[in-house]
C-alpha cells in the first residue's frame, strides 16, 4: 500500500502530526513557567516591606541611643527567698453539712388547730410553744374522770370505815368473822378502782397537756406545714413542721482509704484532730472544728471511708446539706524549706527551680517536693536556707542565662503554719 505525501515535504502525513502536538505542548509549559517567575519576582511583598522598614528604624534608634542600659541576654526576673518554717500537711476531702438533731413536730391528739405561735424560719428554744390543738374535748374527758374518782374514792373511804366497825365488833363475838372478810375484800376492790379512776384523770390531763404542741429540741424551725383552722390527727404524716438543730453541727466527708492509717494512729491515742470547712470554691474558710468520729467500714465501690467533724457554728455559718471542702490536720513538718509554689517548674526529670547565683546568673537545681500549704510548698531535698528563687520569669530562662532583678521578694514564703492549706503531694 502506498502511503499518501504531503505537497510540500516527503515526510508522511501521519508522522508530522504527532510531532507539531508535542512541540505545542512544549512551548505551553514554557510560557506558563514565565509567567510564574515574573509574578515571583515582580509582585510587591508589602510584609517583607514593612519589615525592612522596621529593622531599617530600629537600627536607626539603636544607633542614635547608643549603648544599650541591657545587654540582649538579661532577663527580667521575681525572685523569693527559701525560708524555714512549719508547714501544715492536711487531708482534703468533700462533705455534706448534717444536723446532730432533725425533728418533725406531729400531733399527739387529733382535733382542730386553733392557733400557730411561731414565725417561719425562726430560732426557737426547746419547750417553747408551737401551737394549740381545741382543748375543750379533753377538758371534758378531765372533769369527768375526776368527778369518777371521786365517786370511788368516797365509797372507798365508807368500806374503810365499816372495816374498822366489823373488826371492832368481831372482838365482841358480835358478827362472823366471815362478814369482816367480805369487808376487807370490798375495801381492796374499791381501792383498785380509785387506781383505775386516778389514771383516767392523768391520761385526761396528758391529752390535754398534749393539746398544746411545744418544741421538742431548740433549733431553728422550717416553713409551716399546716395552718390554723385545719383538722389534725395523730395520724399526720406531714406534721406541723421541721426543727433543725444548728448548734453544733457536724460535716460528713470522705477520705481515701490509704490514708485512714495516718488519720487512725492519731484519732485512737485521743489526739483531737483541727478540721476547717472551706466554701466550695476552697476561697473562703467557713467554720474550724475537729474531728468527731471515724466510719465503721471502707465503701468497696469508691475506695473511700467516711469521717464526721463537728463545729460549734456559733454564726450559723454551716447549713443542713451544704456542700463544703474539709481540710483536716494531720501533721505539722516543722523546720521544713519553703519557697512559694509558683518557683517550682516541671520538665522531664521531674521538678526543679532556678537558683540566682551571685553573679546575677541562674542555674537549674532538682527538688523533692513535699507538703503544699496554700501558696507554699516544703522542699524536703535539692534547697537550702536563704537560697535566692525565680518566682516569675522563668518561662525565658536556661542555664546559665543572665538575669535582672526586677523586684525581689515579691512572693515571700511564709515560716508560719497559718495560711491556707492546700493538698498534700
Amino acid at each position: 500500500m502506498e502511503i499518501p505525501k504531503d505537497n510540500n515535504k516527503d515526510i508522511p502525513l501521519l508522522l508530522t502530526k504527532p510531532k507539531k502536538r508535542l512541540n505545542r505542548r512544549i512551548w505551553f509549559i514554557v510560557i506558563v513557567c514565565l509567567i510564574a517567575f515574573g509574578a515571583y519576582k515582580f509582585w510587591p511583598r508589602p510584609a517583607k516591606v514593612a519589615a525592612d522598614s522596621t529593622d531599617t528604624s530600629q537600627k536607626g534608634k539603636h544607633s542614635s541611643a547608643g549603648k544599650s542600659s541591657r545587654t540582649p541576654t538579661d532577663s527580667p526576673i521575681v525572685t523569693a527567698t527559701a525560708k524555714i518554717g512549719d508547714i501544715n500537711i492536711y487531708l482534703n476531702g468533700l462533705g455534706s453539712v448534717t444536723a446532730l438533731n432533725t425533728v418533725t413536730v406531729k400531733y399527739l391528739v387529733g382535733g382542730q388547730l386553733m392557733k400557730v405561735f411561731f414565725n417561719e424560719g425562726q430560732i426557737v428554744k426547746e419547750g417553747e410553744a408551737l401551737a394549740d390543738i381545741d382543748p375543750r374535748p379533753f377538758a371534758i374527758q378531765l372533769s369527768q374522770a375526776q368527778g369518777q374518782l371521786a365517786k370511788d374514792q368516797a365509797l372507798l373511804d365508807n368500806a374503810k370505815l365499816d372495816l374498822g366497825r366489823y373488826q371492832v365488833l368481831l372482838t365482841q363475838d358480835s358478827i362472823p368473822k366471815q362478814q369482816l372478810d367480805t369487808q376487807d375484800a370490798l375495801v381492796r376492790q374499791y381501792e383498785g378502782t380509785v387506781k383505775v379512776d386516778q389514771s383516767q384523770v392523768d391520761n385526761a390531763q396528758l391529752q390535754l397537756t398534749y393539746a398544746h404542741v411545744t418544741a421538742p429540741i431548740s433549733g431553728q424551725i422550717g416553713l409551716r406545714l399546716e395552718d390554723a383552722g385545719n383538722m389534725v390527727t395523730p395520724g399526720d404524716t406531714t406534721g406541723l413542721a421541721v426543727i433543725t438543730k444548728l448548734q453544733p453541727i457536724t460535716v460528713v466527708f470522705s477520705i481515701p482509704e490509704d490514708n485512714l492509717p495516718q488519720v487512725l494512729s492519731k484519732y485512737q491515742a485521743g489526739v483531737k484532730l483541727e478540721a476547717d470547712a472551706y466554701n466550695r470554691e476552697e476561697t473562703k474558710k467557713i467554720a474550724t472544728g475537729y474531728l468527731l468520729a471515724v466510719d465503721s467500714q471502707i465503701d468497696q465501690t469508691t475506695g473511700t471511708v467516711r469521717m464526721k467533724a463537728i463545729f460549734d457554728n456559733t454564726d450559723n455559718a454551716l447549713f443542713p446539706n451544704q456542700f463544703v471542702n474539709i481540710h483536716l490536720l494531720v501533721n505539722v513538718d516543722k523546720g521544713a524549706v519553703i519557697i512559694p509554689v509558683a518557683a517550682v517548674q516541671q520538665g522531664p526529670q521531674g521538678s526543679f527551680v532556678f537558683v540566682v547565683k551571685d553573679d546575677k546568673t541562674v542555674t537549674v537545681r532538682q527538688v523533692t517536693l513535699g507538703a503544699t500549704q496554700g501558696d507554699n510548698v516544703a522542699i524536703e531535698d535539692g534547697l537550702s536556707e536563704g537560697e535566692v528563687v525565680v518566682v516569675e520569669g522563668a518561662d525565658k530562662l536556661k542555664e546559665g542565662s543572665k538575669v535582672t532583678l526586677a523586684s525581689t521578694n515579691k512572693h515571700k514564703s511564709s515560716s508560719s503554719g497559718t495560711s491556707s492549706p492546700g493538698d498534700t503531694p
